[in-house]
This record gives structure tokens, sequence and C-alpha cells, in this order.
């Protein structure tokens, strides 16, 4: 069968759907390049806001919109939270709550052997048309592979669904992330991903913790490049910066850490465990133990009874921490949380506006950082080619501190997937020019 994944939301979603492609091809299956060339569609969904939530019922009419003949099976958060709603979408033929996600290979064999049967008596014209060398999905392309080695989440911020819609918290055995890990470096990965949906618990199960996990992970596995991925400020101690001093590189300098507001009153209405000092604190240690380190944030704007001298506040948070990129949620009421039963809630019109404002501090903060490190040698993971002229070909990669690059190299010269030592030379705009060395 001819399998279209598709996803949206966080990395954990890519995560699991990148390991759902391994298995399909394991058993035989083609992964279509778009969904127009499938037989069937799996959209991994997401509903951490409305606004996700919408998407993912217009994602999937659009795929059938694209291929009218398709099935489709909707998975994720959304299907979780609001299965009956997604089952009323068109060509919808399985939903798949998230509690059901390691059965979703059987799931498909089972519906494909069922549209088999339907179609014996006339194939459908996607079974005779040789596309059988489709390339991969953009799921399976990715230079970097994100693992998921946790899932589920015991804290109880009020604005956040996820909880309900992951469950509780479960682990992976430290074994099973090496086997993976190991296994996506001989397929030539350089760099994974570590992922959960609250990272810094992981092991709390298992009678283990992140420090044990990442250590293994050093000790055991060659790939090049090592990246944790969203982590809770809250769940980190000043001694686990020391790993990196362990990792002779390979463990990338760049932290994902979720502030969600600068304002301690906004922090307690959110149910955060930590205060803005804590934060500060934290960055501080971090940025002492780990050279070239770079710091992103998510924060959230317009949080029920935020005044204008809290969102000040958040402001001046960012600007003492200097983010390197600031990703700004306008705060959207979800069902079932908490906050969206507070009083106070903050005018749609004034969420908006401290949206934009929170956004151009963070592209003030980001282009600032990046300056900062003009002049510098720094590895960059190529992603793609972003241009061509003049026989010169403009790619696009990462540095191991997260910082989006671009670099001219020769026509003909196939960067895609290589690491390279690249020197950063300017800012232009929004882009970050560098040479390669």
């Amino acid at each position: 069968m001819r399998i279209y994944l598709e996803t949206l939301g966080c990395r954990l979603n890519y995560a699991e759907m990148a390991a759902l492609g391994r298995k399909l091809t394991g058993a035989g299956h083609v992964l279509a390049a778009s969904a127009d060339q499938a037989d069937i569609c799996v959209l991994n969904s997401c509903a951490v806001t409305g606004d996700a939530a919408r998407k993912s019922r217009q994602l999937a009419r659009q795929m059938v919109r694209a291929n009218p003949g398709v099935r489709l099976l909707v998975t994720g958060c959304y299907a979780t939270l609001e299965g009956a709603t997604v089952a009323e979408l068109p060509n919808v033929a399985l939903v798949v709550g998230n509690a059901r996600k390691d059965q979703l290979l059987e799931m498909i064999c089972d519906l494909g052997e069922r549209q088999r049967a339907d179609d014996l008596a006339q194939p459908s014209p996607s079974e005779s048309s040789g596309l059988h060398g489709a390339p991969h999905s953009d799921i399976m392309s990715r230079t970097r592979a994100f693992v998921k080695v946790q899932d589920g989440c015991h804290n109880r911020c009020t604005f956040c669904i996820v909880t309900v819609a992951r469950g509780a918290e479960r682990s992976r055995s430290i074994s099973a992330v090496i086997d993976e890990i190991n296994g996506l470096h001989r397929e030539g990965y350089h760099e994974a991903v570590i992922t959960g949906v609250h990272l810094g618990a992981y092991g709390r199960d298992l009678g283990a913790d992140l420090r044990a996990l990442v250590g293994a992970l050093l000790d055991d596995t060659a790939i090049a490049r090592l990246r944790l991925s969203s982590l809770e400020p809250f769940d980190l101690t000043p001694g686990f910066f020391g790993l990196w001093g362990q990792s002779e590189g390979r463990l990338m300098p760049h932290l994902h850490l979720p502030a969600q507001s600068g304002s301690d009153a906004v922090l307690r209405r959110m149910g955060r465990r930590n205060s803005v000092s804590d934060f500060e604190a934290l960055a501080l240690a971090a940025r002492e133990a780990i050279p070239g380190l770079t710091i992103t944030t998510d924060l959230i704007a317009g949080f029920p009874g935020e005044t204008e001298a809290d969102f000040k506040e958040t402001m001046n948070f960012a600007r003492r921490v200097g983010f390197a990129h600031i990703h700004v949620f306008t705060y959207s009421a979800r069902a079932g949380t908490a906050a969206a039963r507070f009083n106070s809630q903050v005018p749609q019109a004034e969420r908006r506006r401290r949206s934009r404002v929170l956004a151009a501090l963070g592209s003030e903060l980001s282009h600032k950082v990046r300056r900062s490190f003009l002049g510098d040698k720094r590895p960059v993971l190529w992603e793609k080619p972003a241009a061509s002229a003049n026989g010169a070909v403009l790619w696009t990669g990462l540095t191991d501190n997260y910082l989006r690059v671009l670099a001219e190299a020769p026509a003909g010269c196939d960067l895609h997937n290589c690491v390279s030592s690249v020197q950063l030379a300017c800012v232009d705009g929004d882009d970050l020019w560098g040479e390669i060395v």
C-alpha cells in the first residue's frame, strides 16, 4: 500500500509519525509523497489551541480534496479530545486516540486489507500508476530524527489541554532509545532530537531520570549530534548542565525552556512551578556551563487576568534573558482547562496586540543574538538548497546552537544531511549568512 503521513503540532507528533513511517516501510509499504498518491492518509492531529484544532480539520479536508477516494485515519490530540467530531469529517475510516497509537501499524494494515477487498473487482488508478518509487513524505526526509522517549504529563498548568489528551506519564526504556538512535545513525542521520510531552519527567516511572538517559546516549551511541527538545525550567537543576562538558561537542548548545510569562502573578495563575527569578538563575547557570548556548522559549500573550503591568514585566524579563527566539502564543481558551473558566479574560483584540508586540520584541532579540555570534565558526547541519544563482547554490541549515544560516556552495555540491564548519559572516535583514570553511 501507499500511505501518506501528515502531522502538525509539536515535535513529539513528528517523532511519532517518523517512527510509524519506519515501521510501515519495514513492513513493505511505500510512503507516498503526497495525499493524491496514497491509498491511505494518516493525520496526527493537534489540539493545543482552538486554532490548532481548526487546522487539523482543515488539513483532513484538504487531503480528501486532493484524493477524493482516499481513506483517512486520524489520530493525535484532536482525535482524542473530539473523536465524534473527527469521525464526521469526510472519508474518515478510523479515529485513533493517543492511548492506542502503539497499534497504528496493525490498524493501517487491517484497513488496507479491507480496502483491497473492496477494490478487488476494480483496481483503483493509484494501484496501476507505477508510483512505487515515490519519495518518502517530508516526515521521513528530514535531516534531524525526532525520537520520542516519553509521553504524558502530571503537571496541571491551567491553560493546557495536553495533560487530558496525553494521559499519565510513561517512559521508554533507556535500552530501547539507544537501539532506536543507533538504528537511525546506521540509516544516515547525524542528529537526533530527544522529545517528549514532559521530557524533564523522563524515567520517573522507571526509577531513572533524564540525566541518566542522556549519559547513556553519550556512552552507547555514536551519532554526531544529540539535541534536547522542550524542557520545563522547573525540571532542571544547575548540575544537569555538566552533561555538556562531558559530551565532547555532541550535545547541542541549545535549550528550549518554556517560560510562558515573565510575571510571577501570571505564573501563579497558570499553575507553573517556578518563579521569574528561578528561571533567570537557571538561564545564568546554563550559560556559565555551556559555551555558545542559545535559549529559546514560549510566551503566552493575554492570559486571563494579565494586566498591562504584568505584560510589561514579561517584556522586561525577555530582554533580560536575551532569548534567541520567542514562540508567541495568543492565549486561546480551551474547553476542559481551568483557565477557560477564569474571570478577567483579556479582550481578543488586546491579546492580538500583545502578541504582535511580543513577536516584534522576539525579532529584535533574535537579531541581537545572531549578531553576537558573528565571526564564530560553528558546525552546520545542511538541510536543503534555498536558491541558485551565478553558478552557485544557496544552502540553508542549522548551527549546533540552533541558528538558521545561509551559505553558498558550488553548483553540483550536494550538502544535504552533511555537517560542515561555517564562519558566521553577517546578518542581512532576517538572514544570518556564513562562509563554508
